[in-house]
């Protein structure tokens, strides 16, 4: 059933609204039925969670019969964004997912945010769901606070995905959906995986199968599941970081995800003008490449890739 979050006055007569689909088990629905929100689409150029959410409904609705809970799934928290091709909201041109809570009484995006927010709080567990951006291509991972280490990985574990890498909080944005929602007790798992402007099939199954695993574990799904795989979980000590320190063209020369050896050769950052090589890249250490430079023009300080190391 689909249904409006909230609705806001656009200047050209027409209504900007935040949709849901809720789906709910037949028959009667207790007070106590758990609840699962899906939630995706607050950039507009992240498109990986439009496939999982369209796979997730047409799942549940095929198997009706299995569930046993709420799921509401959110598929598009920026839909001018999405329409338009662009990351934030192009009525103001801001990132939404740097301005919750919001205000209720505040400007439009403001407004949807909190809207937002409070339709989602109470829920036993919220799955937010991004893509990388245009530039980078990154593993299917869950991003996790470390303070909310010891009430998310648990539930993380089931989400099917390989890699739960736990952020430093200094490094954690407290204007987030999901930093909002965990800071009023509703957990929440930041998913991302992929690259912008793209889908990729087998990254939106494979997280699929997760979301249902862990609806599987809470009680809202019947079906048995099959086991997921186990996560490497990693802190920000076991990840090195490959920044340029010349600007060019990045010419990738290995796989993205591939095991690499300290010392091997990455790729190289030509300069078209002159038809030199500027710098060769090679791996501090050895380790999982888990991020890679997508977009090929880089300048100094540009990331160009992140290899998770140390693990076990």
């Amino acid at each position: 059933m689909v249904q409006t979050v909230a609705t806001a006055e656009l200047p050209v007569g027409e209504s900007l609204n935040i949709q849901k689909n809720r789906i709910v088990p037949l028959g009667h629905i207790s007070n106590a039925a758990k609840r699962i929100c899906i939630v995706t689409g607050t950039h507009g150029d992240e498109l990986e969670g439009q496939y999982v959410a369209w796979r997730l409904a047409d799942e549940l609705l095929k198997n009706i019969e299995d569930l046993r809970g709420i799921v509401d799934i959110y598929p598009a928290l920026n839909p001018l964004g999405i329409n338009s091709i662009h990351r934030g909201m192009p009525l103001t041109d801001l990132d939404l997912n740097r301005i919750f809570p919001g205000k209720e009484d505040g400007m439009i995006s403001e407004y949807l945010a909190s809207e937002t927010l409070k339709d989602i709080a109470g829920a036993s567990v919220c799955i937010d769901i991004h893509a990388s951006n245009i530039f980078l291509r990154e593993l299917p991972q869950i991003r996790i606070n470390e303070t909310l280490g010891d009430t998310l990985v648990p539930l993380a574990k089931h989400l099917n995905m390989p890699l739960i890498w736990i952020h430093a909080s200094a490094t954690v944005l407290e204007s987030t959906l999901a930093h909002s929602l965990n800071s009023i007790g509703t957990p929440t798992l930041v998913v991302e995986m992929g690259v912008g402007m793209r889908i990729t099939i087998e990254h939106g199954e494979q997280l699929l199968s997760g979301i249902l695993a862990l609806m599987s574990h809470l009680g809202i799904w019947a079906k048995k599941m099959p086991p997921t795989m186990p996560p490497i979980i990693s802190d920000d000590w076991h990840v090195a970081f490959i920044n340029s320190d010349v600007s060019g063209i990045f010419i990738s020369e290995t796989s993205h995800m591939a095991n690499v050896s300290e010392g091997q050769e990455l790729g190289f950052i030509a300069d078209p003008l002159s038809g030199r090589v500027l710098k060769r890249i090679k791996s501090p250490v050895s380790g999982l490449l888990f991020t890679l430079r997508e977009y090929p023009v880089v300048y100094e300080g540009s990331l160009l890739a992140r290899i998770l190391h140390g693990t076990n």
